[in-house]
């Protein structure tokens, strides 16, 4: 495999289509309330732009806020240094389920 070779490689990875995102989120870690905001977002992932990113492997509820706040239970996959985090998200609460499935339906409409 050459040098080339590995941008695509890292791209074959994501299943799930990835849409430019800009919002605010709160990110609950232990009792710590941290700020960050999305820069992308999929149906299993997002990356997260904040001064201090946490470690690969940590996990924590980001909640998004949006008119209707969507909780996600996350964990820290990748950082880049200066930037900030890509992460996994699973969503638990029904609600949320509900609310992240409209979220990503209207982000892959043309025109919204």
């Amino acid at each position: 495999m050459g040098i080339g070779d590995h941008p695509a490689r890292r791209l074959e990875r994501r299943w799930a289509p990835r849409y430019s995102f800009r919002a605010n989120l709160e990110i609950e870690w232990g009792s710590a309330v941290l700020r960050g905001s999305t820069r992308d977002i999929s149906s299993n992932g997002m990356f997260i732009e904040a001064v201090d990113p946490l470690w690969v492997g940590a996990g924590f509820t980001a909640r998004l806020t949006l008119d209707r706040p969507v909780k996600l239970d996350c964990f820290v996959k990748r950082i880049e240094p200066g930037k900030g985090m890509g992460v996994s998200v699973a969503v638990s609460e029904s609600e949320s389920q509900k609310l992240f499935h409209e979220l990503l339906s209207s982000l892959s409409t043309p025109g919204t």
